[in-house]
């Protein structure tokens, strides 16, 4: 199943969690915190202004953003765990290393 975001609205894997402290405890899932680190999957066309025009998004697919602890609504889509929330939601893009090829646990 394909999902299109709607106007101003964007799509959000978070990326994995740290599993161990720089000191090298491992952290269990239940004691983690939820990143607030993410890539986004999918982005809708954007908002429409005043005048009625179309005002594209900063963020698409493949950008890695940061967002609020709270922010955004879970939802599963084909089994995975996403998050849909306004792009007013995202505080801002991680630029350099693009989300894919992060390594886990790094």
């Amino acid at each position: 199943m394909k999902f299109r975001p709607l106007h101003d609205r964007v799509v959000v894997r978070r990326l994995s969690a740290e599993e161990k402290t720089k000191g090298g405890i491992i952290i269990p899932d239940t004691a983690q915190e939820k990143p607030m680190e993410g890539e986004v999957i999918a982005a809708g066309a954007g908002a429409r202004n005043e005048a009625g025009a179309i005002v594209a998004l900063d963020v698409k697919a493949g950008d890695r953003v940061l967002f609020g602890k709270w922010s955004g609504t879970e939802v599963k889509i084909d089994g995975e765990e996403l998050l849909i929330m306004k792009e007013s939601d995202i505080m801002g893009i991680i630029e350099g290393t693009p989300a894919a090829a992060k390594k886990k646990g790094s």
